[in-house]
């Protein structure tokens, strides 16, 4: 799974003497494989590029601690679409940060391969940029792909290295057929190599459901977190006690959905996360919005000040061919 793709190959990617300046909003996944990797961690405020390039220059100038010698390498480590933030990560401001200093960009697309970009590959698909801007690819197979595993994608030096020093490889067991067979015809979908264009049109579909729920969800008075094209939508309760009675109701109503708390956030920034899916149809995305909305004026968690635009009409944008999708997968 993604959890271990990056706690078990990040310590055979970094070692002691290396520098990481990492997005204070990164997955515990990261986290605990940066501290087993005994690389001094920087943390930089979430997405914020002017922090980002000052702990930069006061790592390069400072050097290592004690010492001052020069860093053995210096990472940026980020995500393409944040997990519990929702939010994309400023690839274009981070890759022009990385070739100004030197640095390498280790990039977690866990929520973003398959879920964004004009061709689903994620959050460089998404900006247009180059993939070999990026030094380290990583992503897991459990999300859009169905299936089961994580990937590390990079140069052929880099693969090799891992081969040989990667406790994941070490210790892991051959990924069994039809989980293989699943994540091959996955990729083939998305790509178009299955001979329809069905992958593009789940693709669109997607960042239509999550586009149309985001701003439902907006316009109810409801505090919404990220980026409007992200399919991970946040949804903010605050207080601990309000997410389990959330939750409960959601479920009590047919609504799966995933209430997070402290550790995985802040005490006090408890949320509800939706996890949108392209088969998600116009009527099961308006019955969660209809029992949200119901719950939030119960509790009271319509706590944005944004100016409510309750008049203005959300339209649902599908096409024709995405439509006749949905009903193909229902």
């Amino acid at each position: 799974m993604g959890f271990a793709t990056n706690t078990l190959n990040i310590p055979s990617i970094l070692c002691k003497g290396c520098l990481v300046i990492s997005d204070e909003k990164n997955h515990a996944s990261i986290i605990l494989g940066l501290r087993l990797s005994g690389a001094t961690i920087r943390v930089f405020k979430h997405n914020n590029m002017i922090s980002l390039e000052k702990r930069l220059r006061e790592g390069i100038i400072n050097g290592q601690p004690r010492t001052h010698l020069p860093w053995k390498k210096v990472f940026i480590v980020c995500e393409g679409v944040y997990s519990m933030e929702g939010s994309i990560a400023r690839l274009p401001e981070i890759i022009e940060l990385k070739k100004k200093y030197g640095a390498y960009i280790y990039l977690d697309e866990a929520h973003s391969i398959g879920a964004i970009g004009e061709n689903g590959r994620g959050a460089v698909d998404y900006f247009g940029l180059n993939p070999s801007d990026i030094d380290i690819l990583m992503g897991t197979f459990t999300k859009s792909f169905g299936s089961a595993g994580g990937y590390i994608a990079g140069s052929y030096e880099l693969i090799e290295m891992l081969r040989h020093r990667s406790h994941a490889n070490y210790y892991g067991t051959a990924m069994a057929s039809p989980i293989a067979r699943q994540i091959i015809a996955s990729m083939k979908i998305i790509m178009g190599e299955d001979g329809t264009d069905d992958g593009i049109k789940r693709v669109s579909r997607l960042k239509h459901n999550s586009r149309y729920f985001r701003q439902k969800l907006m316009q109810m008075g409801f505090i919404v977190y990220g980026n409007e094209d992200s399919p991970v939508v946040p949804v903010a309760l605050y207080m601990p006690s309000k997410i389990t009675y959330v939750i409960s109701e959601m479920i009590k109503r047919g609504v799966a959905t995933v209430g997070v708390g402290f550790p995985a956030t802040p005490l006090v920034q408890g949320r509800a996360r939706f996890c949108i899916s392209a088969s998600h149809t116009k009527e099961m995305l308006d019955k969660a919005l209809g029992i949200m909305d119901e719950i939030g004026n119960h509790i009271w968690i319509k706590g944005s000040k944004l100016p409510l635009k309750s008049t203005e009409e959300i339209v649902y944008e599908v096409s024709d061919a995405e439509e006749d999708l949905a009903n193909e997968v229902d």
